[in-house]
């Protein structure tokens, strides 16, 4: 199977998560090579995988065992909110696109592997989750998540942060 991607196909999936992630809320980052290079790693990982894993992280093929980092990957919000970027740079806040906020290194967030065998097993025993988060309401339309922090900007009405009540 052959990985070679195209500039073609790049500029394609660049244009449109550019207007996805603008018509959520999100940005992506203003370097565009990096940008472009970060989705071509998406456009390789799609070939040799069939999904779109983080061009950053390491995939196990299975995509069951790496839902978690799937582009937009579980820990994109969480980082944006602490760091002003996700893990790899792709999604970055708004302050960064502003020049108030430097990209810098960011820790990972993704557990182990042996950590998230143990708590899918756990949900899997219990039917729920063993890192309970609270969830977020929107007030504007109602949108809810669960995640430590609601996100900056409602990916359905475009409602700031405050804008977010805890709903549970």
């Amino acid at each position: 199977m052959s990985t070679e991607i195209t500039s073609d196909e790049v500029v394609r999936l660049y244009d449109r998560l550019r207007k996805e992630a603008e018509s959520a809320g999100y940005h992506l980052n203003p370097d565009r090579e990096r940008t472009k290079a970060l989705i071509k790693g998406l456009l390789v990982n799609e070939k040799r995988y069939g999904y779109w894993s983080c061009p950053c992280r390491l995939a196990s093929g299975n995509k069951e065992e790496d839902l978690d980092i799937i582009c937009p990957c579980d820990y994109r919000d969480p980082d944006l909110t602490a760091y002003g970027t996700c893990y790899c740079g792709l999604y970055v806040s708004q302050a960064v696109v502003r020049g108030e906020k430097q990209i810098v290194s960011i820790p990972e967030r993704r557990p182990p592997p042996e950590e998230r065998r143990r708590r899918k097993m756990q949900v899997q025993k219990t039917g729920t989750s063993s890192l309970p988060l609270p969830v977020w309401r929107c007030s504007v339309c109602g949108y809810l998540c669960a995640r430590e922090e609601p996100p900056e900007v409602c990916p359905i009405c475009k409602a700031r942060k405050e804008r977010f009540i805890q709903f549970m």
